[in-house]
């Protein structure tokens, strides 16, 4: 009885110790299992190290076998980051200028597994914020402090074309470049509100001035205009009366002007009248005094007296 009880003690011990080595081989297989793939997240590469030797290639996006134990993936962001950073630079006309920038750019897949093994992870502090600090001063210096202020986007421009020709070879990619804002000393900006209201009032007096002198070409061109008229209406009164005075002249005869006189004599002959008196004739004084001298009456014949009548 004693022997069978220890026996089945053995027994269950033994089923005991099989089943933890199952477990124990189960749980070696998972997390051999485990190892042995990788998901590469969206928008990601990632980048193999074997042993801690990195990869010439790296997988894309999604599923992957890998070796368990012996490779690791480190995922290497491809998607478009934001880096913002105050920027301080001095103008050309030795002026300083403060402003904020704002800087998006990505990391190109193939370039991934370079940039873990060249820089790291940490490319943004290591490469890209120092070179952007650099491409800032350098556009900055050649542009006077009232010119940034105008030329905001051709200075933006000139700063993401270096940082582009300082980057790409390094794998990564300027998508945009902004300029939040510029910030000037306080001397300086009272220095431009003070042109700006110079300017606005050189703007208002030429404005002025202007508006003076189309109103005084407006008036001149008036008085021309009413002068000009003035003239033409008198030119047309004098050109009527010529008209109807040559009219007249010609519709005036040698009889229409002898009837005329005709109608207006009163019955006494004139004393003098016109070279062209018409019908009427001349009458000369000194003639008529003559002609009445030499003129004699004939002589009355008297009745002879008979001797009857004595």
């Amino acid at each position: 009885m004693a022997n069978i009880q220890q026996f089945n003690r053995d027994n269950t011990v033994k089923k005991g110790v099989k089943a933890v080595k199952w477990c124990v081989v189960g749980v070696i297989a998972l997390v051999i299992a485990a190892s042995s793939f990788t998901i590469v997240p969206a928008g990601n590469s990632g980048v193999i190290l074997t042993l801690g030797k990195v990869a010439e290639t790296s997988y894309s996006e999604g599923f992957h076998l890998k070796a368990p134990f012996i490779q690791q993936i480190e995922n290497m962001s491809n998607k478009i980051q934001v880096y913002e950073t105050p920027a301080s630079a001095v103008s050309k006309d030795l002026q300083t200028v403060s402003s904020n920038i704002a800087v998006n750019y990505r990391l190109v897949s193939d370039k991934s597994a370079d940039m873990y093994k060249n820089v790291g992870v940490d490319y943004q502090t290591v490469l890209i914020a120092p070179v952007v600090q650099e491409c800032m001063k350098s556009a900055t210096a050649k542009y006077t402090a009232e010119q940034l202020i105008t030329a905001r986007a051709a200075v933006g421009d000139e700063v993401k074309s270096d940082l582009d020709n300082k980057l790409n070879s390094y794998g990564i990619y300027i998508e945009k470049f902004n300029i939040v804002n510029f910030d000037f000393s306080e001397d300086f900006n009272k220095a431009i509100e003070a042109k700006q209201v110079a300017e606005q009032n050189l703007l208002k007096t030429k404005t002025e001035q202007e508006q003076a002198k189309v109103i005084a070409k407006t008036d001149a061109e008036k008085k021309v205009i009413a002068a000009n008229a003035e003239a033409e209406a008198i030119l047309a009164e004098a050109q009527a009366q010529a008209d109807a005075n040559k009219l007249l002249e010609e519709s005036l005869s040698g009889k229409v002007i002898a009837y005329e006189q005709i109608q207006k004599w009163n019955g006494v002959m004139p004393k003098v009248t016109g070279s062209d008196g018409g019908l009427l004739i001349n009458v000369d004084l000194d003639d008529a005094s003559t002609a009445s001298q030499s003129y004699t009456a004939p002589e009355t014949t008297q009745p002879a007296q008979t001797e009857d009548s004595e």
